[in-house]
């Protein structure tokens, strides 16, 4: 004899009557490098089909974008100059600053963009912050990302995302974009960000690789299973908007349990080490790439992520068409 699941799995149409939980373009947000520079477009070789663009030709993949139903971007900035401070995160024609102005310039509001805040694309030592005796130090640093987060702002961007993991940041933020009348700019705060190997195609993406050390001392350490709980408490309390968890496959349990803490939206990040594991693996005929991208996509959407930051963004756009 049948059961009632057994049943309800045998016809395709009724699978998806079902089905309860759902993934389209709307809950997806497409990470984009801008550089400084002329006529680039710059395949990162760990990061099959990701590029690094110049303004001049980031309106190629902004247009894609749009035939495809992906409206949230979230930029990433490579200048060509870099100092101990990371003078170019805040500068007023920043690289980040100018690709904000350029969308707005040419796209209104189709597009709604979120920027990286931190410093480790811009310091000459790839640290988040300003260092001191080769430490970073919490507190100035805290200054340095006020503005670069104000800068952004000025310059148009929908919403703050600073990755920094300083204690306090998402305050001082909340303060300097209140004070200066940006009171509806929303954070989206990395609040449990881990110190993972899984970043490394980023590093070589940005351009971040810290010159000596690691973050150890400001990221979090994954053999803890409650250390993220005092993060996402602090970070509400500071005022965050969204909690973002990063990585993102191998922290399914975090992801659940945050999003049973909160009721703020829940982000997960799909790092690039995530998404070149899956295409390395594609390129030697191993795997089903359709197959096991949407299947991760699911985990994460079940597991409670309402909102889902992926380079396979386009890729799944594609798919959601067919």
């Amino acid at each position: 004899m049948f059961t009632r699941t057994r049943r309800l799995r045998k016809n395709s149409l009724m699978r998806e009557m079902v089905k309860n939980i759902n993934l389209d373009t709307s809950s997806l947000i497409y990470p984009i490098f801008v550089a400084d520079g002329k006529n680039i477009k710059s395949e990162i070789s760990s990061m099959p089909n990701q590029f690094r663009y110049s303004l001049d030709r980031l309106n190629e993949e902004l247009d894609e974008l749009l035939k495809l139903n992906i409206n949230s971007i979230l930029l990433f900035g490579i200048p060509d100059y870099k100092d101990e401070v990371g003078s170019q995160a805040y500068a007023e024609d920043g690289i980040v600053q100018r690709a904000i102005r350029q969308i707005r310039k040419d796209y209104g509001d189709r597009f709604l963009i979120i920027t990286d805040v931190c410093m480790c694309e811009y310091t000459s030592h790839g640290h988040c912050g300003i260092l001191h005796n080769h430490d970073v130090d919490n507190d100035i640093t805290l200054e340095y990302l006020a503005k670069i987060a104000l800068s952004h702002a000025e310059a148009g961007a929908d919403i703050i995302a600073p990755s920094d993991m300083m204690d306090g940041r998402i305050i001082k933020i909340r303060e300097i974009l209140d004070k200066n009348h940006f009171e509806n700019i929303p954070i989206m705060a990395y609040s449990v960000k881990y110190s993972s190997a899984y970043y490394g195609p980023f590093r070589e993406a940005a351009d971040s690789c810290p010159s000596f050390g690691d973050r150890k001392t400001y990221q979090m350490d994954f053999r803890s299973d409650k250390n993220f709980y005092r993060e996402v408490e602090a970070d509400i309390e500071e005022g965050a908007d969204f909690i973002m968890v990063k990585p993102a496959m191998a922290y399914l349990d975090v992801i659940r349990k945050v999003s049973e803490i909160t009721a703020l939206p829940v982000v997960a990040y799909n790092v690039s080490g995530e998404y070149s594991m899956v295409k390395a693996a594609v390129q030697n005929g191993w795997i089903d790439e359709e197959k096991i991208v949407m299947e991760n996509m699911y985990a994460l959407r079940r597991a409670g992520a309402e909102i889902i930051i992926t380079y396979h963004a386009k890729d799944i756009a594609k798919w959601l068409k067919k």
